[in-house]
């Protein structure tokens, strides 16, 4: 008798043999039951201890935020297994191998360090594992025996954000056809894929064609101007009074603040003051927002403030620019990514808008909706918060008028905005009249900028503001 395949289906345990012949039953040791046999598919894997390979940027811990898998979960090559945070940003983490999730190495909120096991997988030995990765063996186990996931065919290649939001509107990758290099699936692509189900109108891309606005009786009102003035409500926690001081560790972005600001203490701030009268670009906010709306944006103040800030770089680049640590070289920066500070859960982050000189008014504005959701959420990229070249901070979306705001090394100037006020004011016919001000405190650094060049810049920013039209003799 020829036994191919065997399968236990008690306590047995069996050596591996592709053939046994003159099969005996006095052959097989029992140890308390007995034992059954029946022919069925083994499947013989081994498992690989999956690391946490180098993220980058000098990163050697972080923190596990989510877990997507679960121990006995299936997992195709580029699929999600959890998210880490750094000091830095939000890192999604994606498998590479076929297999099944046998252990997580880590709880969620526990420390992971770069080059130690994430996570056990086992896969099919016969197709061979990368040399770098540590494999333990395992005893054989029935294929019946795990939770089985249907594991695609092909692979899809797309960036984590793209699988994150496919995963949100629970979207199959594999049913998406990517119009990327090698078949990647873009985020267009699935937005597209999702109009396609749903029959919704989705915004387009910053790129694409102009809608034109609705008939007025179709536009979206604006918003009251006489809103009920806020009052700050504190927030509902329970308080527990322990009687002891409670130690934590600075992780995450607390941790990059701590070394940032350490570094920004070495660079002579120089500190310059002034008022904007945003009257008039209150107004013209009010006219654009119901037509941003339409587009699927949310338009606030700041995208004019960054391209604002933009068209005076282009007229003062030193602002625009990095000195090395010999205070011997200035690097001038082709583009302008302007940072936009933003109070978070997770603490002070600072993304960027990328090549804002090419961008439009309402490209930024796109761009900081997209920052805003991720920020929020938790999951800016290394990309979104790395690479700025001037930083704008709006303080006065919380309250404060003036502030010191504090340069981000390697920048050499930042600009901090205070909240909008209704202030009495006099025209030039020396009326008094109701004005729209803001305060503004730029910080820079007094090692290659000195103040009339600061003073000079701010003027320039101050005229664009004031008077919006002037902006589009210069807007490209």
């Amino acid at each position: 008798v020829c036994i191919h395949r065997v399968r236990s289906c008690s306590s047995i345990r069996f050596i591996k043999s592709k053939y046994v012949c003159v099969f005996d039953k006095s052959s097989l040791k029992f140890s308390h039951q007995q034992r059954l046999f029946r022919t069925s598919a083994v499947s013989h894997g081994q498992i690989v201890q999956f690391k946490l390979s180098d993220i980058g940027e000098g990163i050697t811990e972080v923190t596990v935020k989510e877990w997507y898998i679960k121990e006995g979960d299936s997992v195709s090559q580029f699929d999600s297994i959890c998210e880490v945070q750094s000091d830095k940003a939000s890192v999604t983490i994606t498998s590479r191998y076929d297999g099944i999730i046998r252990k997580l190495h880590y709880n969620l909120d526990d420390i992971a360090y770069v080059g130690k096991p994430l996570v056990d997988i086992e896969i099919d030995a016969s197709k061979g594992l990368a040399p770098e990765e540590d494999v333990v063996e395992t005893p054989p186990m029935s294929h019946e025996e795990h939770t089985h996931q249907e594991i695609k065919g092909h692979k899809t290649l797309a960036t984590p954000a793209v699988r994150r939001l496919a995963m949100e509107n629970n979207i199959k990758l594999s049913e998406v056809v990517g119009t990327g290099k090698d078949n990647r699936i873009l985020k267009e692509d699935i937005l597209n894929y999702l109009a396609k189900q749903t029959g919704a109108i989705l915004p387009p891309s910053p790129k694409a064609e102009i809608i034109p606005p609705l008939p007025k009786s179709e536009t979206v009102p604006a918003a009251p101007k006489d809103k009920a003035h806020k009052i700050p409500v504190p927030v509902s926690r329970p308080i527990v009074f322990s009687g002891k001081d409670k130690t934590e560790p600075v992780t995450g972005f607390h941790k990059a603040m701590v070394k940032t600001m350490s570094a920004a203490l070495k660079i002579p701030h120089f500190g310059y003051c002034d008022e904007i009268d945003l009257t008039q670009l209150v107004q013209l906010r009010e006219e654009l927002k119901p037509l941003a709306q339409i587009r699927g944006v949310k338009l606030s103040f700041m995208p004019f403030f960054i391209k604002a800030a933009s068209l005076g770089l282009l007229q003062y680049p030193i602002l625009n620019a990095s000195l090395d640590e010999n205070c011997q070289n200035v690097t001038y920066k082709a583009s302008h990514n302007i940072g936009v500070a933003m109070d978070t859960e997770q603490g002070l982050i600072v993304p960027n808008v990328k090549n804002v000189q090419v961008c439009s008014v309402f490209e930024i504005a796109s761009e900081l909706n997209r920052l805003q959701s991720l920020g929020s959420a938790g999951q800016l990229g290394t990309n979104d918060l790395t690479g700025g070249t001037f930083t704008l901070s709006n303080i006065g979306t919380i309250g404060g008028t003036y502030t010191k705001p504090v340069i981000l090394p390697p920048e050499v100037a930042i600009g901090a905005l205070g909240k909008i006020q209704v202030l009495p004011r006099f025209n030039r016919k020396g009326e008094v009249f109701k004005a729209q001000i803001m305060n503004v405190s730029w910080s820079a650094d007094h090692r290659i900028i000195d103040g009339a060049t600061m003073a000079r810049f701010s003027n320039l920013w101050k005229s664009y503001l004031e008077n919006p039209a002037s902006m589009l003799l210069d807007l490209k």
